[in-house]
């Protein structure tokens, strides 16, 4: 079965590495991947947000258009992107930066402060990876039995140092 994560937010937060590491979880699961990038003129501060599609058979396309989840760093991204998911989805929503509005009734949200968390435990700059670990804490999309694996084969050697704050960031977004 198809899982279908639509990441979005601002340049700069990091969406696109978050996408990538979620696509390395699941690839070292054994499942088919895809991960499509887009992002606007400007990188940081315009718009971003990566498509990533998870199956255990062949993907037929990379485009999420209506996503299973959706994971949201701010304002404009779920404004833009809440309607697209569909009934019976999860959105994954950073609520520092996010105001809670009226909701669907048809699809599950779960909140998390990632940007305070990540700035209050000394991990400035991996919200991403804490809004990561939550969505894999409301997700069966990957066993996680390799994340370990994939954290190394993402971050390059020269940041080798970042494996074990980005362990501690998705630990704590998975415990929040």
């Amino acid at each position: 079965m198809t899982k279908e994560i639509l990441l979005a937010g601002f340049g700069g937060q990091g969406i696109l590495f978050a996408g990538k590491l979620l696509a390395y979880f699941a690839l070292l699961d054994g499942k088919e991947v895809s991960w499509l990038p887009s992002y606007g003129p400007a990188m940081r501060g315009g718009t971003c947000n990566c498509s990533v599609c998870i199956d255990d058979d062949h993907i037929g396309s990379p485009m999420v258009l209506k996503p299973d989840v959706l994971f949201v760093m701010n304002q404009p991204s779920y404004d833009k992107f809440i309607g697209t998911v569909k009934t019976g989805g999860i959105a994954i929503i950073d609520e520092t930066l996010v105001k809670r509005g009226v909701g669907r009734e048809d699809i599950s949200y779960h909140y998390i402060q990632a940007t305070k968390l990540a700035l209050d435990n000394g991990l400035k700059g991996m919200a991403n990876i804490i809004m990561l670990g939550k969505l894999l804490n409301e997700t069966d999309i990957t066993a996680g039995e390799n994340i370990q694996k994939a954290m190394e084969k993402s971050i390059p050697l020269h940041k080798v140092q970042l494996i074990e704050l980005n362990m501690k960031a998705l630990e704590l977004g998975k415990n929040n």
